[in-house]
C-alpha cells in the first residue's frame, strides 16, 4: 500500500505543475465545455505513458545496478530542476487565468486540442516515462501498484480540476493563487527528490 501511495503522490505533485495541458483542462472545466471528454482524454493518456515509463524502467534495472543507481540520481536532480523552476515560477509570475472570450468548441475540436497540448508537449515525456519511471525503479517487483497509483492520482486530479473549476474560477483570477501553487509544487518536489537521495 505504501508503494501505491508514493506512486500516488510523484504523480500528483508532477501533474500539479502548472503548464498548457491543465490550464487547457481547467479553461474547459471553467467554461463547461465537453469537460468528461478532456478529463478521458488527459487520464488515459497519463496512464499509457506512465506505464510505458515504469516497464521500462523495470527492464532497465533488470540489466544491471548501474542503470537503477544512473535513473536514481537521474530522477533526484530532474526533481530537483522541476522544483527549483517552480520556486522560480512562483517569485517571479504575475499572470491569471483568463477563460473569458473563447468561443464555443465542437467536441471535435475540444479533443484535437487536448491532444496537441498533451501529445506534442516534450515535458508529458519527461514527466511521465522519464521521471515517474526512473522513481519507480526503486521499488523493484512493485511496479504494477506504483503504476496504479499514479495512473489513480492523475484521473483524480484531472476530474476534479476539470469538474471542480467552477469553484476555482474567482481563486485563479488572482495571480497570487497561481504563485502559491508553484511554491507548493517546489516544495514537494524537493521533498521527493530528498527521500530518494536519503531513503523512504
Amino acid at each position: 500500500m505504501s508503494v501505491f501511495f508514493i506512486g500516488f503522490g510523484v504523480s500528483l505533485s508532477l501533474i500539479l505543475a502548472i503548464g498548457a495541458q491543465n490550464a487547457f483542462v481547467l479553461r474547459q472545466g471553467l467554461q463547461r465545455q465537453h469537460v468528461g471528454l478532456v478529463v478521458s482524454l488527459c487520464a488515459i493518456t497519463d496512464a499509457l505513458l506512465i506505464g510505458v515509463g515504469v516497464s521500462g524502467a523495470n527492464w532497465l534495472t533488470s540489466e544491471g545496478g548501474w542503470v537503477q543507481t544512473l535513473l536514481l540520481y537521474g530522477g533526484a536532480a530532474f526533481l530537483f530542476f522541476y522544483g527549483a523552476k517552480s520556486f522560480y515560477a512562483a517569485w517571479v509570475s504575475s499572470s491569471a487565468l483568463k477563460a473569458s472570450g473563447e468561443v464555443v468548441q465542437s467536441w471535435q475540436a475540444a479533443a484535437l486540442t487536448c491532444l496537441a497540448v498533451t501529445w506534442l508537449n516534450p515535458h508529458m515525456y519527461l514527466d511521465t516515462v522519464v521521471l515517474v519511471g526512473s522513481i519507480s525503479a526503486k521499488y523493484p517487483g512493485d511496479g504494477l501498484v506504483f503504476w496504479l497509483g499514479a495512473a489513480v492520482a492523475s484521473a483524480t486530479f484531472f476530474v476534479s480540476l476539470g469538474y471542480g473549476a467552477r469553484l476555482l474560477a474567482p481563486l485563479f483570477v488572482n495571480p497570487r493563487a497561481w504563485q502559491v501553487l508553484d511554491g507548493f509544487v517546489g516544495c514537494v518536489m524537493w521533498l521527493i527528490a530528498a527521500s530518494l537521495l536519503f531513503g523512504h
